[in-house]
């Protein structure tokens, strides 16, 4: 028994004795972090320095933690925050006070799988923050920069509330295909497509295309990067050769949870008519020309009819919180917008949940999440860019005589023939699209060191669309009188990638820095869906034609399907930053490309870049200047691709119908990408202490191997089967753009800063066998009937018609050699693009303005060409010009395309005004809340006649794309919007 009891003191002992050496070894750390305004720190990471011990700060800022007793120091580090090494005291608490990291805000730019200090870019990059987007009511991320980057035109293609936009970078080089940039949404590359189906509906035709990012919500967008130069762009290869837009999303911060709220509500009306008779100058213009008919003794205005003042809404509602280990960011947002047409709109609803969590005790081990699910409800507005004579909406009003009644007591007035009543028009038309819309990725990292970082990114992107479109048996319209009209479509898009990248950032030496990635990428691409449509309804009241397709006249029903082959794209890519004291900074880029849409003999391209950078301002000569306080000198060459042609397009096709197989499309084993190389030379610039800044580039950029689908012939005949070439020719693109910033007067009070970009161009098409045709023509007498052609010395899409030179004494027109011979009469590329921002800040009020233009180019207005003719009157409306035009045009003049209806396309718009008042913090949970009224569109200043001269109506032929042509266009509105943004905390 005493034996048992020597042992278990002896054990106790040893136990006493273990615990004391185990205490011994280690020692306790506390302490509080703030900032530098003395709020505490939540969620920061406290780490003891050279061990994988560690904790976090709690809601008080303060931390405690159990060291080994050898423990000197604790790294401290915060998101936003500068990281700071501290000693451990012998005794007492440590307390931090962390300064703001500049550098992971403003300092900081988006580029290919990665970010960089703006000091070590060598290519050219264009980069836009929350701060300075444009103000107002938008649906995609493009108009947010639109006048705000030099280099880079943004065009609103229609009115149509969520209208496609065209945006050109450095010029226009694609002789087919659309020209757009390459959009990267945190990380993940975009298709360019959206899932809603085309409609080519019964004699109106095809309705402008919607824009691809409008499944994005505006206010979740933290900033956007342009990548405009080789340099900059070359590491996404054979996708890169019209740019590339990086678009990053908000993140959560770290913290207590905050609540976000935005709120606006406002309304649009009609921007601009165009100048066409009222009743009285009508029959003032009947009696002038002698007709004693055409008087109806009514007086209307179509337009006014068909068009209303529309309401808009936009709300956000977000979260976000966590701590340095864990962070997320979640946000609902509703946008409801009329448009200025009757029956046509915009609904979406958005969701969107982005987080990042670190394990481990070490934290290198990490993920990032996003998921962004969306739904867009479109009404669409009967606006075509290719009706025939009948016209659609815009062209049944403008040229509605208005004498004649549009109703006629509570009844449509509905006329015989072929003049349309547009408020008919509206009214027989039904059109509604919903898209849905699902981008999520996962992206896992680990940090094998604190330089070396592995990461892999999962993602995809589906979209899935349904539209359904009739039109009433009542109207008539050609083919649906007595009839109906009706077509239901679905589209399926999905897009698949994988991306493994091996970053590495160190400092090899105080005077040397290396920054390297290398990866490797996957994507897959499919595009497939289905259509009906179908005439010959009986009528059932409540229901529309799409409710019951099966209930049509069996013989006229159409069904189409199409599953487009999957395209693969396989690449590996790398980048070097070397950086020597700040002073001298190269980068070289390659990335190689296997894509299943290249032909055999082509299945990979390689797309190098080289640039370099002179910090002058770090050399001995100018350090200390008071005058210069930065000065870089950039320099850099590379080559990127364009693969933006059909998938399958080198492969033989077929289409298959109920007679059986046709062939669509011929072979090509030697089809390529089209090629597009770029010298870039550029100088940064700061003065006087950086209140004067920006940036001068100038570009030579050279686009060969042209995409071009052809056969012995251009224009192909219908029916031909085309073979997809790489043809002869070059684009060129030359160019100056410039981008200066400054603070006029900056004081306690009042802040005054202005901010000008230009862009001076030149383009010219060079080498072709044979000029190439486009720019179709629509409306009567016009049928068939080109105006631009790609033509060797001339920018692309020059006009290319009969050259106009007045009326003679008969008042009919007289053209050059008598119409015979056409002439070269004008481009619609503009030769120069300005851009222009200001901002008031008067203690807690704030006023931005941001004006946009461009110069140097014309406009074709095949919307007066074809439905406002002298020959109109007596049954329709002409345009007001021709009445006091001397001498008096002939009411016989026949309807022909020439340069008389070519205008300048000069503008300078008025784009956005806000005025916002800060009313700071309202309680203890009511921070940061901002009141504002804002106005859109507010003036033009432009001669041209027509709706708006930021136009650019789809005019391709033979899949070659037009520019500058104004046809019949859903017109653009003026918008008023108030609002108000704050948080809750």
């Amino acid at each position: 028994m005493f034996a048992k009891l020597q042992l278990k003191a002896l054990l106790l002992y040893c136990f006493v004795l273990m615990t004391q050496v185990v205490l011994a070894q280690s020692k306790t750390v506390t302490g509080k972090v703030t900032d530098d305004k003395g709020a505490p720190v939540v969620g920061a990471s406290v780490l003891v320095k050279g061990t994988k011990v560690g904790t976090t700060t709690d809601a008080q800022g303060s931390f405690k933690l159990s060291a080994p007793a050898s423990a000197s120091s604790v790294e401290i580090s915060f998101v936003g925050f500068a990281a700071q090494t501290v000693s451990i005291p012998a005794t007492g608490d440590i307390t931090v006070s962390l300064a703001p990291d500049n550098t992971t805000l403003t300092d900081v730019v988006v580029v290919g799988y990665g970010t960089a200090r703006k000091k070590d870019l060598t290519g050219s990059v264009g980069s836009v923050t929350e701060k300075n987007f444009n103000k107002g009511v938008f649906t995609a991320p493009d108009q947010l920069i639109q006048g705000k980057v030099a280099g880079v035109q943004v065009l609103g293609n229609s009115g149509q509330p969520g209208a496609a936009t065209t945006v050109r970078i450095r010029g226009n080089s694609a002789v087919t295909g659309t020209g757009q940039p390459l959009y990267v949404i945190d990380g993940v590359p975009l298709d360019g497509r959206s899932a809603r189906p085309a409609v080519n509906a019964q004699n109106i035709g095809n309705t402008p295309v919607t824009n691809p990012l409008n499944f994005i919500n505006t206010n979740d967008i933290a900033s956007i990067d342009v990548l405009k130069d080789a340099s900059a762009t070359a590491i996404y290869g054979s996708r890169a050769a019209y740019g590339v837009v990086m678009v990053t999303t908000k993140k959560g911060e770290s913290g207590p949870p905050k609540l976000y709220v935005s709120a606006s509500t406002g309304f649009s009306k009609l921007l601009k008519k165009i100048d066409v008779l009222n009743a009285d100058e009508y029959r003032g213009a009947l009696k002038s020309y002698g007709l004693n008919y055409g008087d109806y003794g009514s007086s209307v205005d179509a337009m006014d009819a068909i068009t209303r003042t529309a309401w808009n809404q936009n709300f956000t509602v977000g979260a976000s919180g966590g701590n340095e280990n864990a962070r997320y960011r979640v946000t609902l947002g509703y946008q409801n917008q009329d448009g200025i047409l009757r029956k046509s709109g915009l609904k979406k609803y958005s969701a969107n949940l982005n987080s990042g969590f670190k394990f481990l005790n070490n934290k290198r081990l990490g993920v990032d999440i996003n998921i962004l699910v969306n739904q867009i409800n479109e009404t669409i507005a009967p606006v075509s860019n290719d009706a025939g004579a009948t016209g659609s909406l815009i062209g049944h009003a403008l040229q509605w005589n208005p004498t004649q009644a549009l109703k006629i007591g509570d009844s449509l007035n509905i006329l015989a023939g072929d003049i349309v009543n547009p408020l008919g028009m509206s009214e027989a038309y039904n059109d509604h699209s919903v898209v849905n819309t699902v981008l999520a990725s996962i992206s896992p990292y680990y940090k094998i060191t604190n330089d070396l970082e592995y990461r892999i990114l999962a993602s995809a992107n589906y979209s899935s669309g349904v539209r359904r479109t009739s039109i009433q048996s009542w109207i008539n319209l050609n083919d649906v009188k007595g009839k109906g009209w009706a077509g239901y479509a679905n589209n399926e898009l999905l897009t698949k990638q994988f991306t493994q990248t091996l970053s590495y950032n160190k400092k090899i030496s105080s005077s040397f820095n290396l920054n390297a990635v290398i990866g490797y990428e996957y994507q897959s691409f499919s595009n497939k869906g289905a259509s009906i449509t179908a005439s010959g309804f009986q009528s059932y009241p409540g229901l529309d034609y799409t409710d019951y397709l099966q209930g049509s006249n069996p013989g006229n029903r159409n069904i189409s399907s199409f599953n487009d082959p999957v395209t693969e794209l396989k690449s590996y890519f790398g980048r070097v930053t070397l950086n020597w004291k700040d002073r001298f900074i190269v980068t070289g880029t390659l990335r190689s490309d296997g894509s299943t849409k290249f032909g055999g003999d082509n299945k990979t391209g390689y797309f190098p870049s080289f640039a370099g950078a002179w910090n002058i301002t770090n050399e001995d000569f100018l350090k200390g200047n008071s005058f210069v306080n930065l000065l870089k000198l950039r320099v850099g060459w590379g080559k990127t691709g364009n693969q933006e042609f059909p998938s399958g397009a080198s492969q033989k096709t077929y289409n298959i119908t109920s007679g059986g197989l046709s062939q669509a499309q011929n072979a090509n084993s030697s089809l390529k990408w089209q090629s597009d190389r770029q010298t870039n030379i550029g100088v940064d610039f700061g003065l006087l202490k950086n209140r004067i800044y920006g940036t001068v580039d100038y570009f030579d950029k050279l686009t060969t191997d042209l995409l071009f689908p052809t056969d012995a012939v251009q224009p192909a005949p219908p029916g031909t089967v085309v073979t997809w070439r790489n043809i002869d020719g070059n684009v060129s693109n030359k160019g100056v753009e410039a981008t200066v910033n400054g603070d006029i007067i900056s004081n306690k009070n009042l802040l005054w800063t202005l901010g000008v970009n230009a862009t001076f161009i030149k383009n010219v098409v060079n080498g072709l066998a044979a000029p190439i045709s486009t720019g179709s023509l629509s409306g009567q007498g016009l049928s068939e009937t080109r105006v631009e052609q790609m033509a060797n010395g001339h920018p692309m899409n020059v006009f290319y018609t009969r050259h106009y030179l007045g009326l003679d004494k008969d008042g009919q027109a007289m053209y050059e050699d008598n119409g015979n011979t056409f002439y070269y009469v004008g481009s619609p590329i503009p030769t120069t693009i300005l851009g222009l921002s200001t901002s008031v800040n008067y203690k807690k009020f704030a006023l931005i303005v941001n004006m946009n233009g461009a110069f140097g180019h014309k406009i074709y207005n095949n919307t007066i060409n074809a439905y406002l003719p002298a020959p109109n009157l007596g049954s329709r409306n002409i345009e007001k010009s021709i009445i006091t035009t001397t001498p008096k045009e002939s009411l016989s003049n026949p309807i022909t395309s020439s340069s008389r209806y070519i205008e300048d396309g000069n503008y300078m718009k008025l784009a956005n005004v806000t005025l916002s008042y800060n009313l700071g913090n309202l309680g203890k949970s009511l921070k940061n809340a901002t009141i504002y009224v804002t106005g859109q569109n507010l003036a033009v200043f432009t001669k041209y006649k027509g709706f708006d001269p930021e136009v650019n109506t789809d005019k391709t032929y033979n899949n070659v794309p037009s520019a500058g042509i104004e046809y019949t266009p859903y017109p653009s509105s003026r918008t008023f919007n108030v609002g108000i943004n704050f948080s809750l905390q």
